[in-house]
């Protein structure tokens, strides 16, 4: 029997799922079990041929605003989470990229589809480094962005002090970091934080619009490779990157994909690839 969502919508239009983070009442604040629905629709969605790409956004007029408040004073106060149900129980993604990729947040990286976070209003402290493992962000000009770690007597949490300097630079990263100040969506995009901002009311047909797009016209196979490529030619030297990538595509020359996407591109029709 599948599983229940009670913190989550999910959501799937062929060739697209949607995962909603839904406690708009709490800004849609992070539990662990907010956090094993998620992995699990993640999950469901990896083995889905109907999905080519998946899109993570909240209800209401928040993003994530971090980690639930109850949650941290129970932390606070010594006690521990009583834990999630075995039915949520998944582990996605490639398990051959290794353990760094297969952290409690990491695995997003290692999910073989394109995952793409669409920011519609404030992020915050762990909704940071969430959002920054998707692969694509997109933001609504109405969102605001703070790490808030500091102010709260924390630490940069969740490998965001990896994958944060690597999309803004250091400096930048340590400004966000350590002063934990609030900034908006322009700011974010100035940064290269997010890929782009777009009016509120935009946000959300743009990004289903761009998942439809990449999903109809890109290679899954192509894309599920190239995502692999990225993140672990980011901790590689060019050398090995370099004859790792001479290697793909040689062996992508074998692929019905390449075929595919030779003839439908002389042919003048879209390509018909397959699913994986």
């Amino acid at each position: 029997m599948e599983a229940a969502y009670e913190e989550i919508q999910y959501k799937v239009e062929d060739p697209v799922a949607t995962i909603t983070l839904d406690r708009p009442k709490f800004l849609n604040a992070w539990t662990n079990r907010m956090g094993a629905e998620v992995k699990h629709a993640l999950g469901r969605a990896e083995a889905d041929p109907a999905v080519v790409a998946i899109v993570i956004t909240g209800s209401g007029r928040g993003f994530c605003a971090g980690a639930d408040l109850k949650n941290l004073q129970a932390i606070s106060d010594g006690q521990r989470d009583a834990g999630v149900p075995a039915e949520l129980d998944a582990d996605p993604g490639d398990p051959s990229m290794g353990e760094s990729y297969r952290g409690t947040y990491t695995y997003l990286l290692s999910i073989r589809k394109p995952i793409i976070a669409a920011i519609n209003g404030p992020c915050a402290g762990m909704a940071i480094p969430i959002s920054l493992f998707c692969d694509m962000r997109f933001a609504s000009d109405r969102a605001t962005f703070t790490t808030a770690f500091s102010r709260r007597g924390l630490i940069a949490e969740w490998g965001v002090s990896w994958i944060l300097p690597r999309l803004v630079g250091p400096a930048h990263a340590m400004d966000l970091l350590l002063s934990a100040r609030k900034f908006d969506a322009a700011e974010a995009e100035r940064l290269g934080m997010v890929n782009r901002v777009l009016p509120h009311d935009e946000l959300i047909p743009f990004v289903q619009a761009y998942a439809r797009d990449i999903a109809e016209n890109c290679s899954p196979a192509s894309m599920a490779i190239m995502k692999r490529e990225v993140y672990q030619h980011l901790t590689e030297s060019l050398g090995d990157a370099h004859a790792d990538a001479v290697q793909l595509m040689l062996d992508s020359f074998g692929r019905p994909d390449f075929k595919e996407g030779v003839q439908s591109f002389l042919e003048k029709r879209p390509p018909r690839f397959q699913r994986v």
